[in-house]
């Protein structure tokens, strides 16, 4: 570390002597007559250390390193003087003083004093860049938490983001699998590089390859000019697969072949490109079934599992339910314009008992619906949706196991959510603030007809 140094004193033989010394140290060096010309310095200049004498006129090196601290906590204070002793030392540690050396001064031992608040320093520094990394997660683009279980998905989120290994993060659909992944290419060496994502499951079959790895010129008809592909677009940066089962087959052989010799081709081409690229995926599906079923690749799921994130339901983690609560509410208050800053008892109530088969993103489509139809400044529990209250006020019976008790209140919000959009799955989606593709899931899983 290239420390800053400003040396202070009176005497211009010591000060240029102690200035000498510490440039053949290897430190940027500034030199002060007075004390107050070294808080100029201070305040001008990105300062670590002082090394102060203590006898000056006008303002001695005691004073100095008290207004310093005050100004200026993290710069450290050495005080130099020809007047030792125990008392003056007991002083000076307790005015902010970091260390103190008599005269004449021994240059090894003052060399010693400096290396080891510099190592002191760095320390600080760097625990303090760790906990920015360990919290950096904790309000990133909404992903808010209170709960021990989403503190130990993003802690380990966050030392996975100190690597480049292959993250795949599985939850069901709604509980944020995409923030974690933003969260760790955030926090990780690539952060100033690109974060590319893209929804396997949105992507025809016939297109996915084409997506993924680009294709050249007249590869396939309709292809007339040459396309970039998403590995390239994240180049350098994080590529991260969402719905990653369901890449087809033929792509999967494709990934496979990425991930373990960090290149591939363009569609109709024979070049092959580099693939600088850290590949965070992600999955609401159970593989392991799917590899069981042939649909999918056991090499390519080791090679995607180096490191599992697995995000638990919001029914699960109910105490994140008010924290996630008041964010959504002061971020739809102001997208929408409107005064509303609160949420009542019984309203708050409800939403905790509520399961939430769209999880977080159902959550956060409950709370924005409240906010534009609310005619007061607080959100009651008359301004949710009735499959809210019809969760939490119906119940259900003692002895059903929790699996059981699942399955009831989800069939009950889908047939609420469907009750009320007449009928329409689209229309129910959104009031679940799920996919179509999870309604006719539901409707399969619980019995209902497809219509």
């Amino acid at each position: 570390m290239n420390a800053c140094i400003v040396v202070v004193d009176d005497q211009k033989t010591q000060r240029d002597m102690l200035g000498r010394f510490l440039k053949k140290c290897g430190f940027t060096v500034h030199l002060a007559e007075t004390a107050p010309a070294a808080l100029a310095i201070v305040e001008k200049k990105t300062v670590d250390i002082v090394v102060s004498d203590q006898k000056m006129p006008g303002m001695s090196g005691l004073e100095l390193a008290a207004s310093i601290h005050a100004l200026y906590p993290t710069v450290a204070v050495i005080i130099v003087t020809a007047f030792g002793s125990i008392d003056d030392a007991v002083t000076a540690m307790k005015e902010h003083v970091e260390d103190y050396i008599t005269k004449p001064v021994d240059l090894d031992r003052l060399k010693e004093l400096i290396d080891n608040i510099i190592e002191k320093q760095q320390r600080v520094r760097d625990n303090e860049a760790l906990q920015e990394k360990l919290a950096a997660p904790l309000s990133f683009r909404g992903c808010i938490y209170e709960s021990e279980s989403m503190e130990a998905v993003m802690s380990r989120a966050a030392r996975a983001a100190e690597s480049h290994a292959t993250v795949l993060v599985t939850g069901e659909s709604g509980t944020g699998k995409e923030l974690v992944a933003r969260a760790i290419h955030e926090c990780g060496a690539r952060k100033d590089r690109n974060f590319v994502a893209v929804n396997c499951s949105a992507l025809p079959e016939t297109l996915i390859e084409s997506e993924l790895f680009g294709h050249e010129k007249g590869a396939f008809t309709g292809a007339d000019r040459k396309h970039i592909g998403r590995f390239e677009q994240a180049e350098g940066g994080t590529l991260f697969l969402d719905e990653v089962g369901d890449i087809p087959p033929q792509v999967q052989v494709k990934l496979l072949r990425v991930l373990q010799e960090k290149c591939f081709e363009r569609v109709g081409g024979r070049e092959s490109l580099a693939a600088d690229v850290r590949i965070v995926a992600a999955t609401n599906r159970d593989l392991e079934a799917a590899i069981a079923d042939g649909e999918f690749r056991d090499d390519l799921y080791f090679r995607l599992n180096v490191v599992h994130i697995d995000i638990p339901p919001l029914r699960k983690r109910k105490n994140d339910i008010p924290a996630l609560t008041e964010h959504f509410l002061a971020r739809y208050a102001n997208e929408h314009g409107r005064d509303i800053n609160a949420v009542s008892a019984e309203a708050l109530d409800a939403l905790v008992k509520y399961t939430f088969p769209g999880n977080v993103r159902e959550l956060a489509n409950i709370i924005e619906q409240a906010v534009v139809l609310s005619r007061g400044d607080t959100i009651t529990k008359l301004d949710l949706p009735m499959r809210v209250s019809v969760d939490t006020d119906t119940g259900v019976e003692d002895g059903l196991s929790l699996d059981d008790k699942v399955a009831r209140l989800e069939k009950q919000s889908i047939e609420k959510a469907l009750n009320d959009s007449g009928g329409n799955k689209s229309a129910a989606a959104r009031l679940l603030g799920i996919s179509e593709h999870k309604v006719r899931y539901l409707m399969k899983k619980h019995g209902m007809t497809q219509g």
